[in-house]
């Protein structure tokens, strides 16, 4: 006869666990449907990047840039690499023709634009000035000698 309760004492504790499981299931799935609270300034310090960059936009008066600071900024893009048959910075042999017309030659070459090179050097907002130093600072690179213009 203790083999006939045995198999009844288990359906009974099983009858009782799987409710309790059910429940206990329930309330675990009903709390994956909640968003978590996000702390935005955790969130934003966790995706900063490594290093900041600032760009910084400096006006310079028309007409007070010295001739280094205009070839740097317009002239180097063709003249330091010889870009469209642009005579190489500081190469003597190249800008002996031109240098041979003399500055005022040269400087209305720029002006006006030459071969490849657009009128000013691409800088339209070059002041004739300003392209008078660019002029003699590149052409001195290759051993002009011409005399630096005076800044205004």
């Amino acid at each position: 006869m203790s083999e006939h309760r045995a198999p009844r004492a288990a359906k009974r504790s099983l009858r009782f666990a799987l409710p309790a499981v059910a429940v206990v299931s329930a309330a675990v799935l009903a709390g994956c449907g909640q968003q978590a609270q996000v702390d935005e300034e955790v969130t934003a310090a966790a995706i900063l990047p490594v290093a900041k960059v600032e760009v910084v936009m400096q006006k310079v008066a028309a007409g007070a840039r010295t001739g280094e600071e205009v070839y740097k900024a317009v002239c180097t893009t063709c003249h330091a690499s010889g870009v469209l048959g642009a005579p190489t910075t500081g190469d003597a042999g190249q800008w002996a023709p031109r240098l041979g017309k003399g500055l005022d030659a040269l400087n209305a070459s720029v002006i006006n634009g030459l071969g490849a090179m657009p009128p000013r050097g691409g800088g339209s907002d070059l002041t004739d000035a300003e392209v008078l130093r660019a002029t003699v600072y590149l052409a001195n690179t290759a051993g002009a000698g011409f005399p630096e213009p005076a800044q205004d």
